[in-house]
């Protein structure tokens, strides 16, 4: 037997690693493969002495639809699990982050709850026409992560923030851009050429200084986002295991079936 294909994809164009997420077929929903997959791929990718920035984007049709929902039942099933799951996600939160080399989102489709968030994560965004962006969360009954609760209130202002979390409203790339949540908007076919032409520009500079560059500005802020991940993920297992959030998923899950 075969083992199973990564579900995330890892590749290197000169000073320019290319970190795919890769499970087209189900819009690279989130699941324990591929926190997995994605973690390992970060950690090669800072590792690798020739690499000098980072691309992160998503095969098929979107970018990352958020959490795979058809998986809710065995995420949720146990304490042990929900606290997994948990820190599973925030770790690729701290991998983009707190990693020493600068990460360009290249991101198309929808980037929905994670996926939004580890948007939010890069240093530097080049949009597709194409994307649509926003947190379900809170209609599932579930909770933010990815150290938004601290991110996003710095960006946008504190009242904009909780409209954005409590409503869940869609929000095209144009609109990203307008409020500094991405750097470029571009046609969807010039997106990953765009990217890796930024990602180009960023490896002639100083390999020193767009080190210290990440190094000091994560630096200033490490202290409130570690706070703010840590509370995430507590907040997050509250909800993961309230059962008006099972209900909730469930009647989403079947919404879907029927449409």
């Amino acid at each position: 037997m075969q083992p199973d294909k990564p579900q995330v994809s890892l590749i290197t164009q000169g000073p320019v690693s290319i970190l795919t997420l890769d499970r087209p077929e189900r819009l690279n929903a989130i699941g324990a493969r591929l926190l997995q997959d994605f973690h390992e791929a970060l950690v090669a990718a800072h590792a690798d002495p020739q690499t000098r920035v980072i691309v992160l984007t998503g095969a098929g049709r979107a970018f990352c639809a958020g959490d795979d929902l058809k998986e809710f039942g065995e995420q949720s099933a146990t304490n042990e699990s929900v606290a997994e799951m948990g820190r599973r996600v925030q770790q690729i939160t701290r991998d983009i982050m707190f990693g020493p080399k600068l990460v360009i989102g290249a991101i198309h489709g929808y980037a929905v709850g994670a996926g939004f968030e580890w948007v939010l994560n890069c240093d530097m965004v080049v949009a597709a026409d194409d994307l649509v962006a926003f947190f379900p969360e809170m209609a599932l009954g579930q909770f933010v992560t990815g150290g938004v609760t601290h991110l996003l209130p710095r960006l946008v202002g504190h009242q904009r923030a909780v409209e954005l979390f409590v409503l869940g409203d869609r929000f095209g790339a144009d609109a990203l851009q307008r409020m500094g949540l991405v750097n470029r908007v571009v046609p969807r076919d010039a997106m990953l050429s765009t990217a890796l032409e930024l990602g180009g520009q960023v490896a002639e500079r100083s390999r020193t200084a767009t080190l210290q560059l990440k190094k000091v500005m994560t630096s200033q802020r490490r202290a409130q986002l570690e706070s703010a991940l840590d509370l995430e993920e507590q907040a997050a297992m509250a909800c993961f295991s309230n059962p008006d959030t099972a209900a909730r998923v469930e009647a989403f899950v079947q919404r879907g079936k029927s449409s």
